[in-house]
Parts: structure tokens; sequence; C-alpha cells
């Protein structure tokens, strides 16, 4: 496995680049970014908000900011990917036309575009001249970089508004019917939820839910429920002035001091870290 890796300053702006046989990521996560992930080769298992997708070479996924993201391994796990993770204000130029382009992105989770044969002779090019500025790192690399992964998301931007972007497919029924159960879940986060109540609500026996729930998310149950809790605390930091305890309680953590704990897990920082009020 090879990496390439570029970051700027304070980390508003990230690359990496990767060819692996093989690539399980060890944990969920989320970031304040938008990420571009685009699979230059092979095949990936991507899990997203409540669903696993199969994504394919040449398909370009953006991720919103704070959206729980997993890939993991497909059938052919020999892969190349591009990652790019940039804050909202560097994705394109400034000004009313750029916000027109950037509109389709907004208010999404995610989304996923699709080029065909003649399109990818276009996002090859470009990410191939992405990852060539990186790796000779010559002055003005940032801002040489920056311009090429902003041409990027306006290509991928106008393709969302010609609406033919294509949904990708469930890799199996059972993963379709996990979804529903992750949906469950991310509607009633704040409740008290375990696996038994689970298995009893979707007619699956908890040993059977418990290990195809990790296969199809690569989650275990507590930690995908700790997660989605832990995305809507950080929604309720930024946002509103409540206190860290009742913020705790009201996305379904038993203490604060389990709260905090946990956020740092996910997030890599504490939960004041997100305060903006």
């Amino acid at each position: 496995m090879s990496d390439l890796r570029f970051s700027n300053n304070d980390a508003t702006f990230e690359l990496t680049h990767r060819q692996a046989e093989s690539h399980n990521m060890p944990v969920f996560h989320l970031h304040p970014t938008y990420e571009i992930y685009y699979l230059l080769s092979g095949k990936r298992e991507f899990f997203i908000r409540d669903r696993t997708m199969e994504i394919q070479e040449g398909d370009v996924m953006i991720v919103s900011p704070n959206v729980l993201h997993r890939t993991t391994n497909a059938a052919e796990p020999q892969h190349e990917r591009l990652i790019v993770n940039i804050h909202r204000d560097l994705m394109l130029p400034s000004g009313e036309g750029g916000k027109e382009v950037f509109a389709p992105l907004l208010g999404a989770d995610y989304r996923i575009i699709r080029c065909s044969i003649q399109e990818r002779l276009y996002t090859d090019e470009l990410a191939r001249r992405i990852i060539g500025e990186v790796q000779r790192g010559e002055p003005g690399v940032e801002l040489f970089v920056l311009t090429l992964v902003q041409q990027l998301i306006l290509f991928s931007c106008r393709r969302m508004t010609e609406d033919n972007e294509e949904p990708a497919e469930y890799p199996s029924p059972m993963h379709e019917r996990i979804s529903g159960i992750v949906r469950y879940i991310n509607e009633h986060y704040m409740e008290k939820l375990s696996l038994q109540l689970l298995a009893e609500r979707f007619f699956i026996s908890p040993y059977y839910l418990s290990g195809f729930f990790k296969k199809a998310t690569g989650f275990t149950f507590v930690e995908y429920v700790n997660s989605v809790r832990v995305k809507e605390s950080i929604r309720l930091l930024a946002d509103t002035g409540l206190p860290a305890h009742l913020i705790a309680r009201k996305v379904g953590f038993g203490s604060v001091s389990h709260f905090g704990r946990v956020f740092r897990q996910v997030t890599g920082k504490p939960p004041l870290f997100y305060r903006k009020i």
C-alpha cells in the first residue's frame, strides 16, 4: 500500500492518494469539511448515513460535513482512490455564480456522480494532475492543486444539475434490510435502544442482527448508536447554548462522562471544540 498526503497549515484543505491491495477503514468517522472521494480503479463498499453502497471506478462521492461514513473492501479489494477534504469556503470561487453552481450540494448528506467513459478522460486527467503536483511539490503547489480540485467540484455540481446521477445499488437484499434498521436508529437515537429491542421489532434474532449489522455497516450496534448521538450533539453544540450535560441527556447518553469519552473516540476532539455560541 502506498500513500501520498498533503495538508495546508490550518487543515482546511487536505488530500490523500492511495493504491492498495486491500484496505478497511479501522474506525467510523466524520469531519467538519466536505469530502470528495474519487475512485480511479477497483470497487469499494461505502457505508453512509443509513445504507451500504457499492461504488465503482470513475464514481465521484461527495460527503457533506459531519456525516458519518466508512469505506471497506468490496468483492475486488484492490483499488486506487483520491480523497480531498476541503472547507466549504474554499470549494468554489466567491460570488453569485459560484453559489448557484454549488447549490445542488446544500442540504444533501452525500451525492454520487457516475462518470461516463468520455467524462472519465477528463476526471482521470484532473486526478492525475492533482497527484503529480503534490508529488513534485513546486512553489505554489497549494494554490495550483486547489484550482484543479475546484474544477472537479464544478464538474460534479454541473452533473448534479443535469439530474443524471445514478443511484448506487445495495450489495445484497440483507444490506437493504439493515438500512431499514439503521433508519430507525437515526430517527430514535434519543430513546433507550438495545440490540434486543431492535431484534424484536424487526423480527430478527439478536445474534443474527449483531453479526450482519457489523458486516453490512462496518460498525457494531453500540458503535453506530453512539456515533449518531455524537453527530446530533455536534449540531446542538454549534447551534444552541445548551450546556454539555443537557446535550448529553438530550441525545441519549446516560452520563456526561460517558458522553465526553465517546465524543472524543468519534471526533478526536472534546465536545467544547464545536461550541460556537
